[in-house]
């Protein structure tokens, strides 16, 4: 699932505080995915959900705001990487998102920003998501299948599967990525064909 609905430039958003998101943010970042991703109720349902999950990393989850009100969120939760030595735990970048008013100002950017550098404090060795290549590359990330890493779905368009690499991967840490279990309940992985794509 693509999660880009936030920037096309990087320049700084005026009066944008970047914070840990509180339980108190709930309502407001699920209204605010809902709008960034034009009422599409399975990205906000993804957010809630992951929260929540059991999982060997805790989510890391950001929220940006201007004025106290609520304009972006990110979110990293658990994944696995099945690598040829064992089990990697890895985070997994989805959803990101800011309110339409809002984007083109940077705000995504900084989101990506904070939550790789939680990740990196983390000691963690991966993080991949599912996105636009244009948007993400500009960003830190790689297309992954050139680095040796295999998308959980063949429904995931290979330029769309990207990756991180920080400070602690190793050469062999590569493999299959496999998503937590609430990606696929909620059929947030890949892209699915519509009676309008096919007909």
């Amino acid at each position: 699932m693509t999660t880009d609905n936030t920037d096309a430039e990087a320049t700084p958003g005026a009066g944008v505080t970047i914070r840990q998101e509180c339980g108190d943010d709930h309502p407001a970042v699920h209204a605010l995915h809902l709008a960034a991703f034009e009422g599409e109720e399975r990205v906000p349902a993804l957010a809630d959900a992951l929260r929540s999950a059991r999982a060997p990393l805790t989510p890391v989850s950001f929220v940006a705001t201007v004025d106290e009100q609520v304009v972006g969120h990110v979110l990293l939760s658990a994944g696995r990487l099945d690598a040829p030595r064992r089990i990697v735990d890895v985070l997994v970048l989805s959803p990101l998102g800011v309110l339409p008013q809002f984007q083109d100002q940077g705000i995504g950017t900084r989101l990506i920003e904070h939550a790789l550098a939680a990740a990196e404090d983390r000691h963690v060795p991966l993080v991949f998501l599912e996105g636009s290549p244009h948007y993400y590359a500009q960003r830190g990330f790689e297309r992954a299948d050139t680095l040796g890493f295999r998308s959980p779905s063949l429904r995931i368009p290979p330029p769309a599967f990207q990756v991180v690499r920080l400070a602690a991967h190793e050469p062999w840490m590569t493999g299959t990525l496999v998503y937590s279990d609430t990606f696929w309940a909620l059929d947030c992985v890949g892209l699915r064909d519509t009676e309008e794509s096919t007909g």
